[in-house]
């Protein structure tokens, strides 16, 4: 077993990276697959989204862990793996990391792929590792990009999530140049729709024709609900808070979407330089 290694990135926040990677991991999970979670994101949006809202609990963080591995100490990331009652394993973050990304700044070699040598143990222990990143593309982004397979860019279907996607597709393909070439770009997926607004459709008709021709643009898309936006603060994925809704419906057909990619590689194809 050898993971694939995927990451939600998108600079801008609130676009559902983080309810993203929450239930592509759990929907993968029912799917039999073994997957670990990675909250890369010091605000802990990730953790907190499955229910370890106390951040004093964590006795082991990424932080922590990545800490080790500059410094040059032996590190075990299973001793800070938290097992979750929906199948999926999480790293997950604290504070800390927002001050490990400042020292990554100041290093003088291998800032970039400090987590690629913690990615690199969890591996054959999975099938799946996800990245949930922050709304940045700072140092801990960087990182994930030089550490990933591939990148789902998830984009809410208005005028300012789309305006940084060629910034971030550029820091892809500039990653894919110095750190990373085997980096690829699985899609972007639209979430938070309201296909009954003539704005959401016209937003989502310009991506398809500005990039849909180069990446891959999901069939799934994720609508707009209230019992989705709901489902973090309760500590519940949207498969237990609203298992029949239409938002776990389409998170159940990017599962299957992300699952016959893997069968068909050629679907993931890189971004333009």
């Amino acid at each position: 077993m050898t993971a694939n290694v995927k990451i939600l990135a998108n600079q801008k926040g609130g676009v559902g990276k983080t309810t993203t990677a929450e239930s592509l991991g759990i929907g993968l999970a029912q799917k039999g697959k073994k997957i670990l979670l990675i909250d890369g994101d010091a605000q802990g949006s990730l953790s907190a989204s499955l229910g370890y809202t106390d951040r004093d609990d964590f006795d082991v963080t990424l932080a922590s862990m990545m800490e080790k591995i500059i410094r040059g100490q032996p590190m075990d990331f299973q001793e800070g793996v938290l097992h979750h009652s929906e199948g999926v394993d999480l790293i997950p973050a604290s504070i800390d990391l927002a001050n490990t990304e400042l020292f990554l700044v100041g290093l003088p070699m291998g800032r970039e792929r400090v987590l690629s040598k913690l990615i690199e143990q969890t591996r054959p222990y999975y099938d799946f590792v996800i990245v949930d990143c922050q709304p940045s593309l700072g140092m801990m982004t960087i990182n994930a990009l030089a550490a990933a397979d591939s990148v789902i860019i998830p984009v809410q279907a208005d005028f300012l999530s789309t305006r940084g996607l060629q910034q971030l597709l550029k820091s892809i393909a500039q990653t894919r140049e110095y750190l990373n070439p085997r980096l690829q770009v699985d899609g972007i997926l639209f979430t938070m729709v309201n296909s009954r607004t003539v704005f959401n459709r016209e937003i989502q008709e310009k991506i398809n024709a500005a990039y849909g021709a180069s990446i891959p643009v999901f069939e799934s898309s994720i609508p707009y609900s209230v019992r989705a936006a709901e489902s973090p603060a309760k500590g519940r994925s949207i498969y237990q808070h609203d298992p029949d809704g239409k938002v776990a419906a389409a998170y159940r057909g990017l599962t299957s979407e992300v699952l016959e990619q893997g069968r068909d590689q050629h679907r993931a194809v890189r971004p333009p330089a």
